[in-house]
């Protein structure tokens, strides 16, 4: 990878970052700052793997949903890091499959996990903020002129999966009450 596309990547990240911010903190689901953990964040690496290899074959027919899953999945990992850590920082991403696998990822997060009924406002509220972070990440792949299947529209996917991994712990450990306060 050459430098020029480093930078093309990572200002794509910030990019998406920064408008997924806003778009959440709007919703009120964020408050303008992306929350997180060392711990959350480095269990991304554990997952991503089997994820793309599902996300592979999801893709073309369910792309909106393909790309909302890592939030999700981010969701259900800041969960489980407040509940037990050292209980449940060995979870496979298979583990946080509903009973339909990965076509009903979310659904599950939300019910089982949050323990929100799914037609509840909040549930409502979260799906459909993800959805449009999903509508918005897809739009800035095209405004960027990625071309699908292409090394550089692989790396910028991954980007995008990651954000969206993120952006999805901040929201559930917002939603847990924690706050970033100054130090001292």
């Amino acid at each position: 990878m050459d430098e020029a596309d480093l930078k093309l990547y990572d200002n794509y990240e910030k990019t998406l970052l920064d408008g997924l911010l806003k778009l959440c903190s709007g919703e009120g689901l964020l408050e303008g700052e992306l929350l997180s953990s060392p711990d959350i964040d480095e269990k991304w690496d554990d997952l991503v793997r089997d994820f793309v290899a599902d996300a592979v074959y999801q893709f073309n027919d369910y792309p909106e949903a393909t790309i909302a899953w890592p939030a999700f999945i981010g969701i259900a990992i800041a969960l489980y890091w407040d509940r037990d850590w050292s209980t449940y920082k060995g979870c496979t991403y298979k583990g946080l499959y509903g009973e339909r696998g990965f076509d009903d990822l979310d659904e599950h997060v939300l019910r089982d996990l949050m323990g929100l009924k799914l037609d509840s406002p909040q549930a409502k509220k979260i799906s459909g903020t993800l959805n449009n972070c999903a509508l918005a990440a897809m739009g800035l792949i095209r405004h960027e002129g990625i071309e699908p299947q292409t090394s550089q529209g692989f790396f910028i996917l991954a980007r995008t999966y990651w954000v969206m991994y993120r952006i999805g712990a901040a929201i559930a450990l917002r939603w847990l009450k924690y706050r970033l306060q100054p130090v001292g």
